[in-house]
């Protein structure tokens, strides 16, 4: 009798134990439909500033002879922005290398000879009063600037194209979202995610040709645009 009663306890414990760890199915009918879409938005506006990218290159029998060319032409360089009133923090000199220059050796029985050396830099300048960019480039290369390397516009608050660029998104997803819900023959419920994907990036309009000039250089800014991409998912009402 002792033995049966022990047996009887047991049973009781485990049921509840199994039935805690029974798989638990979901109801289907509770799972809602989605529609995923992607929305892309351009926002465009003059450009307020540019970053031009220049550089000088020298040539010269010795490694300190080529040095004190390129410094010397990027010291002046550096002197004729300040007179353009272009703030230092605006200014970035990078790229500084010294190379030697090496015989072509044809019958390839002797090593190449060092016959000179070869320095150059580069210099990065963002120009915030473009009626005055065309100046400014004329002004650097007078000053021996021989290297181009890009010239890009852009803006300095790019907050409020931003929001617009994004506004613009939002609904083109909206918009998206309606026609393929219309033509499902379903009707659109409500956003269950929203995400911006990526970063904004700046869409390259085309600009007037650049050509280099003793006293000033042609500049054409046009338009530069931001864009901006998020992704939606909305809920399916059946």
């Amino acid at each position: 009798m002792k033995l049966v009663r022990a047996l009887t306890v047991v049973s009781l414990v485990a049921l509840p134990f199994l039935a805690w760890n029974s798989p638990v199915f979901a109801d289907e009918s509770d799972i809602a439909a989605r529609l995923s879409v992607s929305g892309e938005g351009v926002a465009t506006a003059v450009p307020d500033m540019a970053t031009i990218t220049l550089g000088v290159r020298a040539q010269a029998e010795t490694a300190s002879d080529a040095l004190d060319q390129t410094s010397a032409v990027g010291a002046d360089i550096l002197a004729k922005l300040e007179e353009f009133d272009i703030e230092a923090r605006d200014v970035q000199t990078s790229d500084l290398s010294l190379n030697p220059m090496y015989t072509r050796n044809n019958s390839g029985n002797e090593a190449p000879l060092i016959v000179g050396f070869e320095a150059s830099n580069r210099v990065t300048v963002r120009v915030r009063d473009l009626d005055r960019l065309g100046a400014v480039l004329g002004a650097v290369t007078g000053e021996g600037a021989n290297q181009m390397y890009g010239l890009n516009f852009g803006f300095e608050d790019t907050d409020a194209m931003m929001d617009e660029a994004r506004r613009k998104a939002v609904a083109d997803a909206r918009a998206k979202a309606e026609l393929y819900a219309e033509a499902a023959g379903v009707t659109l419920g409500r956003v269950i995610s929203l995400s911006e994907q990526g970063g904004f990036r700046p869409v390259p309009m085309p600009v007037a040709e650049m050509r280099m000039a003793a006293d000033s250089v042609p500049i054409a800014a046009g338009e530069s645009a931001l864009s901006a991409s998020v992704s939606m998912v909305f809920e399916i009402v059946q």
